[in-house]
């Protein structure tokens, strides 16, 4: 423990808390501040100046990043008829209908994504309370509800990420491993703060991408210029 305490303390002192990086100087620092022994993931953290108790500013989606997550993604379909053979064509972990529904029901939770057809939307709701609260619940909004199975399945298994604002105004989001190579954090970064940005609500006023900061798993939070971030989105 006391190895591992020295290390992070290292690695946090690496990082100036006042100053305000370049993408670029950031994912390096990142990189060089990571002190875990496994592949640790970077995450963002845009604290937005938007009020997520109306409504209009509730911003939430999905975007696949381009340079894929590092993470294999469990995909479930639940859906009947010739979607159930496209489905597994198209990568999907378990396909079924009134069968997958049972087994959840019975407290089987093997899968990070839930995709669904519109028809079996009724039957799913008998599982609601138990897929809602884990961010599970097949949505139309984030794609997860579509009658094109195919193509919500190797959207999944690419590397759709799912984002909404917290209550605080902050949205989080995963955008890669640390063994990615800078170009592919950047490419990862750049989908995301393009899709944050053309989210504003109307109604937001003042200031709207108050801060950005990126981390590591285990790492300190580095803040970045957000005129760096508005040069990399042109």
């Amino acid at each position: 423990m006391k190895k591992i305490n020295t290390k992070r303390k290292e690695a946090f002192a690496k990082v100036d808390a006042d100053k305000l990086y370049t993408l670029n100087d950031a994912i390096a620092l990142a990189k060089d501040a990571a002190y875990a022994n496994f592949d640790e993931s970077f995450d963002v953290a845009f604290r937005l100046g938007v009020d997520p108790r109306h409504a209009d500013q509730m911003i939430r989606g999905a975007i696949v990043m381009p340079a894929g997550t590092g993470k294999k993604v469990n995909v479930v379909v639940i859906t009947s008829g010739e979607n159930i053979a496209k489905a597994e064509a198209a990568g999907a972990d378990v396909v079924g209908g009134d069968d997958i529904i049972q087994k959840i029901q019975g407290g089987w939770m093997e899968f990070d994504r839930v995709i669904a057809t519109p028809d079996m939307m009724g039957k799913i709701g008998r599982v609601a309370r138990i897929l809602g609260p884990r961010g599970l619940m097949p949505n139309p909004k984030l794609g997860t509800v579509t009658t094109d199975v195919e193509k919500a399945v190797k959207e999944q298994k690419a590397g759709k990420v799912e984002y909404r604002t917290e209550k605080t105004g902050i949205i989080h989001i995963p955008f890669g491993k640390k063994s990615f190579d800078n170009a592919a954090l950047t490419e990862n970064f750049a989908a995301i703060a393009g899709a944050i940005t053309r989210a504003k609500p109307a109604s937001a006023k003042g200031t709207y991408m108050k801060s950005v900061t990126i981390s590591t798993t285990m790492g300190p939070g580095i803040k970045l210029d957000t005129n760096d971030i508005a040069n990399i989105l042109g």
